[in-house]
């Protein structure tokens, strides 16, 4: 029995999906990891195709879907084997911002565009020297007439290059209490005084355009705030349970997706006469992985359904995050190993799928903080 009631409409939609992406975003893969970035061109036919912002009403012109057309669109981009086309950062990380906490000009004014892909959207809150630590960020705002003034700089950032705006974190430095200094604003691609820096070259992740913003004298008006002053700390804090759940999902599809290719390899590899899958080595390494990757797929089913259902469950999306990544992770290098030196090679998706899975432990919280915060509600 299915812990997820996926219906018709659903599965036509996955269908769909999946039949898209074969034909227009997989035979491309190579050529934008080479690139070192994905071209705005692949957003805008995503968007035409209704594959963005899934979850938008369609007063802002979206479909107006529940949360599993997100859970679908994630995992089916996850198969894609390539993170450039960052969906689930784009449509259930920083559209929930301007669609739970914007004004409902910001709401009419930006949502359409980032349904429609003419908008790339990226969320920067990570800067040089602060990473899980919100509270300690040092970019400032401060308050200038019916603008602010925005100077610091973020890195790490996703689709830094591409994004035609940026839900920005800043702090204002008058405010002595740390967790009531922090704001959101929506800053747009070419105001004055944003500047995107370089492109950061990564270990893997290589066609997704992760960049370092500057802003310097960044003159925002106070109407792109989200939220009330002083609600920015509580705003990250309440999108975390998506933010970690969204990466849960997309390890999850990619630990299922390496061992369908690595099953499919050991039955068609041969040493000493026969296929490597004859082995009972191999056969006790792909059953464990199996295995693991069931207790996966329950537990995170499990989660999305609560999610869903607007449970709190942060605690276990916690635990979900760091398990579930770290499990993808022992995926991805036990199937480089049965794939033997040919695992190695470029040339073979199980490569680019190692090197890609590694950052999951490390972004939407390190997997050391989502441990904290367990042992937190633990009493411990």
């Amino acid at each position: 029995m299915e812990i997820i009631p996926y219906t018709d409409e659903h599965r036509m939609f996955r269908d769909s999906v999946r039949k898209y992406l074969e034909k227009e975003v997989i035979p491309n893969v190579e050529e934008w990891e080479e690139a070192g970035i994905t071209p705005r061109s692949a957003w805008k036919k995503l968007g035409d195709q209704g594959f963005l912002g899934t979850g938008v009403p369609e007063e802002y012109g979206g479909p107006g879907g529940d949360f599993l057309y997100s859970v679908i669109m994630t995992e089916e981009m996850s198969r894609t084997n390539h993170m450039g086309l960052c969906t689930a950062l784009h449509s259930d990380i920083v559209i929930p911002y301007i669609l739970s906490y914007g004004s409902e000009e910001l709401k009419k004014k930006y949502l359409p565009g980032c349904v429609s892909g003419d908008i790339i959207t990226a969320v920067a809150m990570t800067e040089p020297n602060t990473g899980s630590d919100l509270a300690a960020i040092r970019t400032t705002a401060v308050e200038n007439g019916d603008d602010v003034i925005i100077n610091g700089q973020k890195t790490f950032i996703s689709n830094g290059i591409n994004c035609g705006i940026c839900v920005v974190a800043v702090r204002d430095p008058k405010v002595q209490d740390p967790y009531s200094a922090i704001d959101l604003f929506v800053v747009e691609e070419g105001a004055p005084g944003f500047e995107k820096g370089k492109q950061i070259k990564k270990v893997g992740w290589r066609s997704q355009d992760t960049a370092e913003l500057y802003f310097t004298d960044c003159r925002v008006a106070k109407a792109n705030r989200l939220g009330e002053k002083g609600s920015g700390f509580l705003h990250l804090m309440e999108k975390l349970q998506q933010e970690r759940l969204m990466c849960a999902i997309g390890a999850q599809a990619l630990a299922e997706y390496m061992l369908e290719i690595t099953l499919a390899y050991c039955k068609e590899r041969t040493a000493f006469g026969r296929p490597i899958s004859k082995f009972q080595h191999s056969q006790f390494e792909l059953v464990e992985m199996a295995t693991d990757i069931k207790l996966g797929r329950a537990f995170l089913d499990k989660l999305i359904m609560d999610h869903v259902e607007g449970k709190k469950v942060v605690v276990d999306v916690s635990m979900a995050k760091f398990w579930i990544t770290e499990m993808a992770s022992r995926v991805a290098d036990r199937c480089v190993q049965l794939h033997g030196g040919y695992g190695y090679c470029d040339e073979y998706p199980i490569s680019r799928a190692w090197r890609d899975i590694r950052v999951t432990r490390i972004f939407a919280g390190t997997n050391e903080i989502m441990r904290q915060i367990a042992a937190r509600f633990m009493g411990l």
